[in-house]
Formats: C-alpha cells, sequence, structure tokens
C-alpha cells in the first residue's frame, strides 16, 4: 500500500469531519453549544459514540496485539471488560443520577459542595493532568504508526506529524465541540466498528475460511483461553485481579472521568442517560470479543505465512497494511483513524470544559456565551492542544518504551484518589474532611501504591499487583480522608446518594 494512497485516504477523511462540523456549529456555537450541546442530544448517538471514545488506537492495535503475547495473554482482557460492564452498571445507576439531580456541567463541581474547595480543585487537577497524559500517549502510539508507513517515506519530521494531526483534530471541534463530536464520534464508531468486522473478513478470506471453520479454528488454537484461575499470588490474569480491577477502573477512568461523562450530561434527562450507558455497555462488550477474536486470527496468519513482528503492537498494521491489499489496508487505516481522533477529540472537548468551569468559573457568570466568554475559551482549547503536542514531544524524546508506559501508568494511578474522593462525599455524610490537607493525602496515596506495584512481591510474599491496585489507592485516599476528618457540627448537607 503506498503512502501516497493512505495519506489520501487521511485528507478525504478528514474533509468530511469538517463538513460535519460546518454544519453542526453552523447555527449555534456558544459555550453552552461546546460544553454540554444545549442537552439536546439523541441518546442513541451517544450510546454509539461513546464505543469511539472508550476504544482507543491503543485498544484498536494492543489488544488484538496482545492475544499472542508470549506473556501468554490470550483472552485474558476479556475479564477486564466482564468487569468494564458491571462497572459501567454501576455508573449508570450510582453517578448519573447524583450528577443529573445536581445539573452539573463538570462532574467535579459536586466534590466543591461534598468536601470543600480544596478537594474541588485537586479532583479537577487530577482529571487535567491524567486526560492530558493519557491522551498524549494514545495519539502519541497511533502517531507512530502514521510516522512509520506514511510521513517517513516524504521526510516529514515526527513533531510536523504531531502538529498536523492536532491541528486537524482543532479544526473540527473548536467551534461545535461536544455538538460537533457526538456526531462526528458516532460516524467514526461506525467506522472503527466496520474495520472491526471488515478485518476479520478479509484475514478468513486469507486463509480460506469461512465464519464457522474461522471460529472453530480460534476456538482450537492457543490463544483463546479466558478465564484464568491458577497462581493468584504470582499472575496477572487471575480473574479475581482482572475482574475487580475492570469494575473499579471503569468507576474511576469513566464515571470520574469528565471525558465519557460529558456526553452523558449533555441528555435531556436522566432516564435517557441511562438508556445510553445501558446500550452502550452491551455494544463494549460484544465488539471487544471480535477485538480479541481479530487478535487470534491475526496470529494464525502470522504462523501459516512466517510473519514475525518486534513488537506485538506492530503485527496488525504490519498484516493489515503489507500483506492484505490495498481495501483490508484502507480498511485498517480507517478503523485506526478513526479510534484515535475519537479519542482524542473528546479528550480535548473534556479538558477545555473542566478548566473553563472548574478553574475559570464559567458556571458561576452570567456572561458565559458572550464574545469575551468563547474567545477565552477558544484559547484555552488552542492551549491544551499545545500541551499535548508537547506531551507527545517529550514521550518521543525519551524513547524508550518503559519509560514511557511507566508514565502512563502513573498517569492511571491517579484516578484511584478520585474513587476515594467522591467515595467520602457519597457514602460519610457525618464528617467533615480537613479540606487544605485533601491536595496532600491525594498525592501521597498514588505514591504509595506505586511503590506497592514495584515491591509488593518482596513484601507481600511474592504477590503481584494489577488492575486491582486502583482498590488500595481509592482505600488509602478514603482512609487518609477518614483520619484528617472530624465530626460535622450542625446540619449535614443532603449530597449524599439519594
Amino acid at each position: 500500500m503506498s503512502p501516497g494512497i493512505l495519506l489520501s485516504f487521511i485528507i478525504g477523511y478528514f474533509l468530511v469531519l469538517l463538513v460535519i462540523s460546518y454544519f453542526t456549529s453552523k447555527k449555534s456555537s456558544d459555550n453552552d453549544t461546546f460544553f454540554v450541546a444545549n442537552r439536546n442530544s439523541k441518546w442513541y448517538l451517544v450510546a454509539f459514540g461513546m464505543i469511539g471514545t472508550a476504544l482507543s488506537g491503543v485498544t484498536f492495535i494492543s489488544v488484538p496485539g496482545k492475544v499472542g503475547a508470549p506473556s501468554g495473554d490470550q483472552f485474558a482482557y476479556f475479564q477486564f471488560v466482564l468487569g468494564n460492564a458491571v462497572g459501567f452498571l454501576i455508573i449508570a445507576t450510582v453517578l448519573l443520577p447524583l450528577y443529573y439531580r445536581l445539573k452539573l456541567t463538570s462532574i467535579y463541581s459536586y466534590i466543591e459542595q461534598a468536601l470543600g474547595t480544596w478537594s474541588y480543585k485537586t479532583a479537577a487537577g487530577i482529571f487535567l493532568l491524567s486526560r492530558t497524559i493519557g491522551s498524549s500517549f494514545r495519539l502519541y502510539l497511533v502517531v507512530i504508526v502514521l510516522q512509520k508507513f506514511i510521513f517517513d517515506s516524504y521526510g516529514v519530521p515526527f513533531a510536523v506529524t504531531v502538529l498536523i494531526c492536532l491541528v486537524l483534530i482543532w479544526s473540527y471541534t473548536f467551534k461545535g465541540g461536544l455538538k460537533t463530536i457526538i456526531i462526528t464520534d458516532s460516524l467514526q464508531t461506525l467506522f472503527l466498528v466496520s474495520s472491526v468486522f471488515l478485518s476479520i473478513y478479509f484475514i478468513c478470506d486469507s486463509l480460506h475460511y469461512n465464519i464457522f471453520q474461522a471460529a472453530e479454528a480460534i476456538k482450537n488454537s492457543s490463544y483463546s483461553k479466558i478465564f484464568f484461575f491458577d497462581d493468584f499470588t504470582i499472575s496477572h490474569f487471575h480473574i479475581s485481579k482482572q475482574f475487580l480491577g475492570g469494575i473499579f477502573i471503569t468507576i474511576g477512568m469513566t464515571g470520574l472521568d469528565q471525558d465519557l461523562m460529558q456526553k452523558n450530561l449533555s441528555l435531556k434527562n436522566i432516564k435517557e442517560a441511562q438508556k445510553n450507558m445501558f446500550s452502550f455497555t452491551a455494544i463494549f462488550v460484544v465488539i471487544n470479543i471480535f477485538f480479541l477474536s481479530v487478535g487470534a486470527l491475526l496470529y494464525i496468519y502470522a504462523q501459516r505465512y512466517g510473519i514475525s513482528v518486534a513488537k506485538t503492537d506492530y503485527l496488525y498494521p504490519t498484516i493489515a497494511l503489507q500483506y492484505l491489499g490495498i481495501i483490508p489496508a484502507m480498511v485498517f487505516m480507517l478503523g485506526l483513524t478513526a479510534a484515535t481522533f475519537a479519542t482524542t477529540d473528546s479528550a480535548l472537548t473534556a479538558l477545555t470544559t473542566s478548566f473553563c468551569v472548574d478553574f475559570l468559573n464559567f458556571n458561576k457568570r452570567g456572561d458565559v456565551n458572550s464574545k469575551k466568554m468563547i474567545n477565552v475559551r477558544h484559547y484555552v482549547h488552542i492551549a491544551f492542544s499545545g500541551l499535548i503536542f508537547l506531551t507527545i514531544i517529550a514521550f518521543n524524546a525519551l524513547n524508550n518504551d518503559a519509560v514511557v508506559t511507566a508514565i502512563f501508568k502513573v498517569a492511571s494511578y491517579t484516578y484511584g484518589p478520585l474513587l476515594g474522593l467522591y467515595s467520602f462525599g457519597l457514602f460519610v455524610s457525618k464528617r467533615q474532611v480537613n479540606d487544605k490537607l485533601v491536595p496532600f493525602i491525594c498525592l501521597i496515596s498514588p505514591a504509595v501504591c506505586y511503590f506497592l506495584s514495584t515491591e509488593s512481591k518482596e513484601l507481600l510474599g511474592g504477590y503481584v499487583f494489577d488492575n486491582e491496585l486502583i482498590i488500595v489507592n481509592g482505600l488509602i485516599t478514603f482512609a487518609g480522608l477518614w483520619i484528617s476528618s472530624s465530626p460535622k457540627v450542625g446540619k449535614t448537607a443532603s449530597l449524599q446518594v439519594a
């Protein structure tokens, strides 16, 4: 597949997104449109579009690649997905009713009411840090693929490739914001889902399998084990670690994350928001089965034709772009581009919203839709685009997979304190935290968890932490809040779960 064809394809793809942006922001581009799409979104569009946001380019490449990894992952990831599903149901039945009852634009406004101003700013700051690093990391991994298969051929520097991607994303989101993204993400999810199904078709065709033969081949392969019950202490894949981790990581990184919750808050009422989450959960589980199936088929294909790659993340792009033909290559690029930009455009909008509401107090101003405040929002949007650009350049300068992955992992630890903060606010009504100590508690907790993750083998008799570490993180934060709190005096505010 020539780089010129791929580049032309990506340019055409973005032209479609720009046309959608023009029509969605033509009548309204004020801050209410940007932040919550005037609270008039259709639940089925939000549900479908959230798939593209939840399944980043990292998932698109890494989940299939990990199926045949030397570490023996196989279909272990599906245990985590089942935990995700339970987490989504908890979000729908516990957190969404709270957010709608308080009519929030930024979900971190709840913390101000429940715990105090320092706690509120800490929660919002955690999101800004985590989402900036996480989104930069996801875009970085995909830009590497674009650089390798397209832009290196034209001698384009890596930094210019990153800048091009961010400018394109900014160009179709800066006016319509969430209103535009709900439409573009639905389209991008359609491309993503189609690319998964079409990839399975093309791989099966190359292997001369029909769908039933493919299913049988996957079942009989060495890649299809789902449930892992052995070696609880030392195994990363044990079902309890993956399932429980899946539940609480979903609550932390989805239910307590402005990015995905912002779309839910754009709906008319709580019933539509819950309908959205239930539908999204079902689609999410099914589509991940197909991602794992793609991985197994890729490894079966690689074994048959003697294909080897330096990294598991390169398996899918290598086979799709170099072995299957022009149409499968275009299908792969379509899915990869859709997955990546559906995640990044949504993150940029959420970061801008959180900073404007949580730090610039847009929600407390009467002139939120004035020209002046719209211009301020534009500047914030540009600033976060620049921050993501600089973060990606820093990742590339490190040029060390272990260091970059460690940075991303540390960022994921910061959602643990959000679990602790929200749990304390929701379930402890008779104690008042020492608000000024909260930032220190939320710094200490992930630091302790990082120490535990690196030293647990020696400290805990060989025990190895995996996704369940977020539970420990939340408990440490909760304990710190309890220890530093004191009994409330006077009437208790009614901000707990109804």
